[in-house]
């Protein structure tokens, strides 16, 4: 083995965590065919973990409960206006928090991409609710990939890729947006099926 390479390899695994949340943010789109329930017709947004893994919530699942109707005796829990939304499998009994913020909320925050964090420690999204319960979107549960496994499950086209953008990932109408995201998946594959340099390459 090259000496370049050997230190090449030495430096990645030496490398901390967080370079790994270099890589974009991604909004995942469920193939049709998807059987698990738990991802039938659903958009996600995923980003690395420090783990080496990838982290997530599931965007277009609502509920029909607030903030408010889960915590009645926390005065500032009745102020967030939007319904808390069903983040995916994993803690089903946790509450995350998805937070517009140019800066960290706090201990136990992932950042997914600019000026958005997914926060876990309850301390954390308190804080949050406290201060700036509009800036954030709270789900129940979350969606983790072990290293590699989201990698594979997107070779295997059970998810279609898009990029995130803020706009779309606090859409306050979520009806709907599976089958548009669905659709724009598909154009994009015709374009560049029908590109010169598709047929040059065929």
């Amino acid at each position: 083995m090259h000496v370049f390479r050997l230190l090449t390899i030495i430096a990645l695994l030496l490398a901390p965590p967080a370079l790994a949340q270099e890589e974009d943010a991604m909004l995942l789109v469920a193939h049709p065919a998807f059987r698990d329930l738990d991802y039938r017709q659903t958009v996600l947004i995923a980003a690395p973990a420090p783990n080496g893994g990838h982290v997530g919530v599931i965007l277009n699942r609502p509920t029909r409960r607030t903030l408010g109707s889960l915590f009645p005796d926390h005065e500032p829990s009745r102020k967030v206006l939007d319904p808390v939304y069903y983040g995916g499998p994993f803690s089903r009994g946790a509450l995350v928090a998805l937070v517009k913020s140019d800066a960290s909320p706090g201990a136990g925050s992932v950042l997914l991409m600019k000026n958005l964090y997914l926060a876990f420690r309850a301390n954390t999204i308190d804080q949050i609710i406290e201060s700036t319960p509009n800036d954030a979107r709270y789900y129940v549960g979350y969606v983790g990939w072990r290293p590699g496994e989201l990698k594979g499950e997107i070779e295997r086209g059970l998810w279609s890729v898009l990029s995130a953008d803020l706009d779309m990932i606090f859409r306050k109408d979520t009806d709907g947006v599976w089958e548009e995201l669905l659709q724009q998946t598909r154009r994009i594959r015709t374009e560049l099926h029908q590109s010169p340099l598709s047929a040059a390459l065929e």
